[in-house]
């Protein structure tokens, strides 16, 4: 039962945003001045679809 437990810590870890991640997202929401695109709880999922979001919005913007 204690395994079972203990992996169920390993999955939520490996779910949550990387330090890498939150790094790159507080400077991509910066810079896209869409601070509310940070947030410290997001998983590694939805902080890879921001980062990738902003990105092309950064991009976007840079083309014109």
């Amino acid at each position: 039962m204690q395994l079972q437990g203990k992996y169920d810590a390993k999955v939520l870890l490996a779910e949550q945003m990387t330090r890498a991640q939150g790094l790159k997202l507080k400077r991509l929401s910066e810079e896209a001045y869409q601070p509310a695109q940070y947030a410290r709880d997001l998983s590694f999922t939805e902080a890879a679809q921001r980062i990738q979001a902003l990105e092309a919005e950064i991009e976007l913007a840079n083309s014109f």
